[in-house]
């Protein structure tokens, strides 16, 4: 299945004026790094978001939110969000920040 395109434009614009964000094909859709660390993705029509250990776990108490589970093992500080968890652009920009956060942290690849 193809990934959501419109969301990707849709990322590509809130990321375009970081540095250090490049765009990556990874899990059979797209994935959008900062300084070499995945930040966040797209899987189907899903937003993949990393958010690390502390804030993975609180995160999971929104609606629309699961566990990062595409494997069949969840990844412990990844999320994903439902379509209508970002269905307008400052959803989509609370899930780009909160990941910027944390990422921010990660030394660079």
């Amino acid at each position: 299945m193809p990934f959501d395109e419109h969301l990707a434009g849709r990322i590509r614009e809130a990321l375009a004026r970081k540095r250090g964000i490049a765009e990556k094909r990874m899990f059979g859709g797209s994935v959008f790094l900062l300084n070499g660390n995945i930040l966040v993705g797209i899987w189907r029509n899903w937003l993949l978001a990393r958010l690390g250990p502390e804030q993975g776990p609180e995160a999971l108490r929104q609606p629309y939110v699961k566990k990062m589970d595409i494997t069949g093992k969840p990844m412990r500080g990844w999320i994903m969000v439902e379509p209508e968890g970002v269905a307008d652009d400052d959803q989509l920009q609370h899930w780009i920040q909160q990941a910027l956060q944390f990422v921010r942290t990660l030394p660079g690849k």
